[in-house]
């Protein structure tokens, strides 16, 4: 199953709007409750309005709990949807079961063709750029968060890696900001989804006068399809807490100085929180938090869901 490491210490999942109990699905895939979270990813996609992801996902849990025809029908329902992450389609470990099965070869091959359809109208080279960007991007985070994990977070191995992020964040936002400045939002379209989402994660990371400057092109993007929804709320949420203002949709968490606890950063109609997360393809808010490991406190005379 693949994840994104959009912040330092947490990750962001693909979820969708019409089906938001995939949050606890996925939960129940990281506690390695794979029959469970099959029949929660089938229980939240039978109205047929999920991702490519969601199904992909959904696979992964039923491959690993042994059933196989759960697994391809979820795959099959992938590539309908258009998924196009060929390289980790064959790398994923998820999905090792499945590989001496007959149906294995025949959906790797309609996968490449849907593939090779959909990249031929790609910029080829600014996609390679991109995803180089973004291999960069990620494997610094997971370098960091594993120093954190085994040294912690005052060591000497994370004060370094720090310094070297910092470096390579500083050398992504200068390609990307000439990329944006000379061809706009590098959109699905144009470089695919994967080199389109090394876009903001460089953005998200960059300094707020680049995230301001830039949030105005990604929404245009975004309202074209051509950008991700969920990533849009992020970066609204993020230049809004860099400028004092409550959050929209919740994806911001701040340490309380006095409790030492992470807790949700303030957000404005609290009330319809969920309402708004769910227009963004986000999943409910005590999920999100519940995956980082922050209790969600409801407003009082609310109740969570």
């Amino acid at each position: 199953m693949k994840k994104t490491l959009v912040m330092l210490a947490f990750t962001c999942i693909s979820l969708s709007a019409a089906a938001q109990t995939t949050t606890n699905a996925f939960a129940k895939y990281e506690a390695k409750e794979y029959k469970t979270s099959g029949e929660m990813y089938d229980k939240a996609l039978k109205a047929g309005n999920g991702t490519a992801s969601d199904h992909y996902n959904a696979a992964c849990s039923w491959s690993l709990a042994g059933n196989k025809n759960k697994a391809f029908t979820h795959l099959e329902q992938a590539i309908a949807k258009g998924y196009t992450a060929l390289a980790h389609w064959q790398q994923d470990t998820d999905l090792s079961s499945l590989h001496t099965d007959k149906r294995w070869p025949q959906l790797l091959e309609e996968l490449k063709k849907n593939v090779a359809k959909i990249e031929a109208t790609y910029n080829q080279p600014l996609k390679a750029q991109l995803e180089a960007i973004y291999e960069k991007d990620q494997q610094i985070r997971r370098e960091f968060l594993a120093a954190r994990d085994k040294h912690g977070m005052e060591s000497e191995e994370v004060k370094e890696l720090g310094q070297k992020m910092g470096q390579i964040d500083k050398e992504n936002q200068q390609q990307v900001v000439a990329i944006l400045d000379e061809h706009g939002w590098p959109g699905k379209s144009m470089v695919g989804m994967q080199a389109s989402t090394a876009a903001f994660l460089v953005i998200q990371h960059a300094p707020k006068e680049v995230m301001e400057k830039y949030l105005p092109v990604m929404r245009e993007a975004a309202a074209k399809g051509e950008a991700s929804n969920n990533h849009l709320a992020l970066m609204e949420d993020r230049v809004r807490m860099n400028n004092g203002l409550p959050q929209l949709y919740g994806s911001q968490v701040q340490m309380n100085p006095e409790t030492k606890q992470w807790e949700l950063y303030k957000v404005e109609d609290e009330a319809n929180l969920d309402k708004r997360r769910a227009e963004m393809g986000l999943g409910p808010i005590k999920g999100y938090l519940k995956s980082m490991g922050v209790e969600y406190k409801a407003p009082s005379g609310q109740s969570v869901k």
